[in-house]
């Protein structure tokens, strides 16, 4: 239970958050004051002016999933899933030989003392301790890589939406992405207005991160030849 645990929480899928928002605020300039001489006259008070609707061309990107579908995305988390397959691999181990060293308590027979069943179980359970502090240990250095990992390319991905945007006369960006620990308000929008793949593919452009290679596919096992046919009279 303990090894597929690790297992499972080292190969779900990202829950980071970031939002293109955050990265894409505007800073906006206090107006400057012209003084007045005592000599020049009042300004008169500008004429009001009725507010207008303005043409709006709005997108919508999933930001959390375009950062990991970019190129550069994946092979951040291609490389720290390499770097934690030694570790995976040592916690499987470790758990293989906590599930025999069980099976090897179990299968004492009843005349076994007592003093070597509390022996082995105190083996057990100090290996079974252990165990755990390693998954949680690993755990939460590889949810801290995958973090660090995201922000670097969520900040130049973030950038790059929002100069997509710019650059096709959109006047809103609106994230579409989210999770349980921040979910996004449900918005309505054309499909056609979802640019998450166009920044994903103007971004791979300019990054210069070649594309991951598609891993080969496993050679199907030969089957076994058929035993010859006896000849006849045989």
């Amino acid at each position: 239970m303990l090894v597929r645990s690790i297992k499972h929480r080292m190969n779900r899928s990202l829950v980071l958050t970031a939002l293109a928002a955050g990265l894409a605020t505007s800073t906006l300039a206090p107006s400057k004051l012209v003084a007045q001489t005592p000599a020049a006259a009042p300004a008169a008070p500008p004429a009001a002016v009725a507010p207008q609707a303005i043409p709006a061309k709005v997108a919508v990107i999933a930001f959390e999933q375009a950062v990991v579908a970019t190129n550069e995305g994946q092979k951040a988390v291609a490389d720290i899933q390499k770097k934690y397959d030694p570790k995976k691999a040592a916690i499987e181990t470790a758990g293989n030989e906590l599930d025999s060293l069980k099976k090897q308590l179990q299968a004492l027979p009843a005349t076994a003392s007592d003093e070597e069943r509390a022996s082995r179980m105190k083996v057990i359970d100090k290996k079974e301790k252990d165990l755990q502090h390693d998954i949680e240990s690993a755990q939460n250095d590889y949810q801290s890589d995958l973090q660090e990992a995201y922000g670097k390319v969520a900040q130049k991905v973030g950038a790059a939406a929002v100069k997509y945007a710019q650059e096709n006369g959109f006047t809103m960006l609106v994230n579409i992405g989210g999770n349980q620990q921040a979910p996004t308000p449900f918005f309505w929008w054309a499909p056609q207005t979802d640019i998450s793949q166009a920044v994903v593919n103007d971004y791979n452009k300019s990054s210069g991160v070649a594309a991951p290679v598609p891993s080969a596919p496993t050679a199907p096992k030969p089957r076994p030849a058929a035993a010859p046919k006896p000849g006849p009279g045989k």
